[in-house]
């Protein structure tokens, strides 16, 4: 009986572990990467990568965001980088507080060495504010931007100011009157913000007021997707040369696996015909 008691309490100490170990393996092998990839560029790479990810021996899974922590961090990363030393900011990101993506996105602008953003995937709203800061963007090609108009709880502040255009004033109750008063100081922050920060990484006055335009003033909903095609158009510096160490470093921050996954497939490369020579499948 005592033999079968140890045995549990191992079992139980062991099974009560092994997140944590996982996690500092996670983190170890997230450093190496990033290691290589500064020895490779030689500039100091930062991450903010907002996934949901399984914490502690409970295994609950947490959904993050941009938020005052994450722009303490970033600001003291900067801090500790030469000012002649390129800056490497993987973002992926659904976006998250204003104030926030402000003071990492000023701070990125104020940076004397080049700046590069890569976006794996998507950096949306906030992650938007912060890439426009960059020298250059480096995106996958089916990556995607997002608009960076405010919102005011639920609702775009755009769309609270249109109240104020499509019905009588006399019919708007108090509240939403102030509601969108807030809206429209909104508006005209998150646009003087565009515009500085395009301004101040050297851009012209016209493409700082375009990209403020389209951008900031709700012409499309929030959740848009700004694709690498648009984002050119747009007059962004984008590329599509991702480095690999990118793709590994996101393959080493993996979603919570409580639930059936509904996308599978074998994780590896194929080379485009099959090892036994024939055909892949093609149409006759």
């Amino acid at each position: 009986m005592d033999v079968f008691f140890s045995l549990f309490w191992l079992f139980f100490m062991l099974s009560a572990l092994q997140p944590v170990l996982q996690q500092r393996w996670l983190e170890a092998a997230r450093q190496r990467v990033i290691s290589r990839l500064e020895r490779k560029r030689n500039s100091r790479v930062i991450t903010m990568l907002h996934r949901q990810e399984t914490m502690s021996f409970l295994g609950i899974p947490i959904s993050r965001f941009i938020d005052i922590e994450d722009s303490e961090q970033v600001l003291r990363a900067i801090r500790l980088t030469p000012d002649d030393m390129p800056i490497d900011f993987i973002l992926h990101t659904p976006g998250g507080l204003v104030l926030a993506a402000e003071q990492i996105a000023e701070a990125l602008v104020r940076h004397k060495g080049k700046v590069t953003v890569f976006v794996p995937h998507y950096a949306m709203s906030g992650g938007t504010l912060i890439a426009l800061a960059a020298d250059e963007i480096v995106m996958d090609e089916n990556a995607v931007l997002g608009p960076v108009d405010p919102q005011l709880g639920q609702f775009p502040a755009a769309s609270v100011v249109k109240v104020l255009e499509q019905k009588d004033i006399n019919e708007i109750d108090d509240q939403t009157l102030i509601l969108a008063d807030v809206a429209q100081k909104a508006l005209k922050q998150v646009w003087n913000t565009v515009f500085e920060i395009i301004t101040g990484r050297g851009g012209s006055e016209e493409l700082a007021r375009r990209l403020a335009d389209m951008l900031s003033t709700g012409q499309w909903t929030h959740d848009y997707p700004i694709s690498v095609r648009e984002a050119k158009e747009l007059g962004l510096n984008v590329s599509t040369d991702m480095p690999q160490e990118v793709y590994q470093l996101m393959a080493l921050y993996p979603q919570p696996g409580q639930r059936r996954p509904s996308v599978q497939y074998i994780p590896v490369p194929y080379d485009s015909r099959r090892s036994n020579g024939q055909s892949s499948g093609g149409r006759n």
